[in-house]
């Protein structure tokens, strides 16, 4: 037996691709807006723009840009062999902003009065990742 068997038999962690530039330019202070135009397929820059307008106070913009950062890392995960369901773990760097983009349309979808969408993202979430839900919130 190797140490990283999954034991449970269920699907594999699922790993997306490293994708550092987004992620460079974020840590360096470009605005969120200029790195998604530049990037409209990162979710890290799609979960930024949802929380800096989460923080102002622009709930449904909120709403849009997690929505949008969501399912572009829906379309990142499947292209990586995630069959619906499995761990994404918080802990590859990378699927992070994945993450984050799930986290705030839960958050946004509350805030809104949209109780399913919130209770769907937030289990999506921990089934997803129990690191990323503690984490987040």
């Amino acid at each position: 037996m190797t140490i990283h068997e999954n034991l449970l038999g269920g699907p594999p962690p699922t790993h997306l691709p490293d994708d550092p530039e987004p992620r460079e330019q974020l840590a360096a202070g470009t605005a969120p807006a200029d790195v998604a135009a530049q990037h409209p397929t990162s979710s890290l820059a799609w979960a930024q723009l949802a929380d800096d307008a989460f923080e102002r106070g622009s709930v449904v913009e909120s709403y849009a840009y997690a929505r949008t950062g969501y399912h572009r890392g829906l379309d990142s995960l499947r292209r990586s062999g995630w069959k619906g369901h499995g761990p994404v773990p918080w802990e590859h760097d990378s699927n992070r902003g994945f993450l984050r983009a799930l986290h705030a349309l839960a958050r946004a979808a509350q805030a809104i009065g949209e109780q399913d969408e919130y209770e769907r993202c937030t289990q999506f979430l921990k089934d997803s990742s129990p690191t990323a839900a503690q984490t987040l919130g």
